[in-house]
């Protein structure tokens, strides 16, 4: 498990299956745009839930999981503390409004669609959570230093990511099973290579 020194004891439970679901209800209507960029802040540092190297590690296997980022992150988030019933809360806090407010926006919206000033608007917000993405990338890189990787591997497999997906257009699954293999073939080497004996 990735630590960090400054975070390795933030972590502190949530009370019940109840907090949970008030918890991701609250990051569910923060995220417009995306809610892994707000996860990282709510989870870690203003519930103190996780630490950011229990974040990331989440994260990482949310990410190459089927199924949308964010909901298998609540689904793990719920579980580690109350098993199915907080696995079920944390999904349904996570679905449940932003499920209600989707549907009363596409009512809104096929009223306004063809409005320039609304395409104009949701431009800039792709702007905006793009930058969000961005942020909590850089907020979550101090705990890659301590994968068995190190940073400089990490930034190479990121930079590789981003150049196959965003520039060369390969479909996703080739890039996960493909870089995700050699960085999993890697890390193993390397820590067996630290292993005494």
């Amino acid at each position: 498990m990735l630590e960090d020194a400054d975070d390795v004891h933030g972590a502190s439970p949530p009370r019940s299956p109840r907090d949970l679901f008030v918890a991701f209800t609250s990051l569910a209507l923060q995220g417009f745009g995306g809610v892994l960029a707000v996860a990282q802040r709510e989870l870690c540092e203003r519930r103190r839930w996780l630490t950011k190297a229990q974040y990331l590690e989440m994260l990482s296997l949310a990410q190459v999981l089927p199924g949308p980022n964010v909901c298998n992150l609540s689904l793990m988030v719920g579980d580690r503390w109350f098993g199915w019933r907080g696995a079920f809360a944390a999904l349904a806090g996570m679905m449940l409004a932003p499920l209600v407010l989707v549907l009363l926006l596409t009512v809104l919206y096929a009223e306004v669609a063809t409005h320039p000033q609304v395409a104009g608007a949701l431009r800039g917000m792709s702007a905006v959570a793009a930058g969000l993405v961005i942020g909590t990338a850089l907020k979550l890189a101090k705990p890659l230093k301590a994968s068995p990787l190190g940073l400089a591997w990490c930034g190479a497999l990121g930079a590789a990511t981003f150049v196959m997906i965003a520039i060369l257009r390969w479909p996703l699954v080739a890039v996960l099973l493909g870089l995700g293999s050699f960085a999993c073939l890697l890390a193993w080497r390397r820590l067996a290579a630290k292993e005494p004996g």
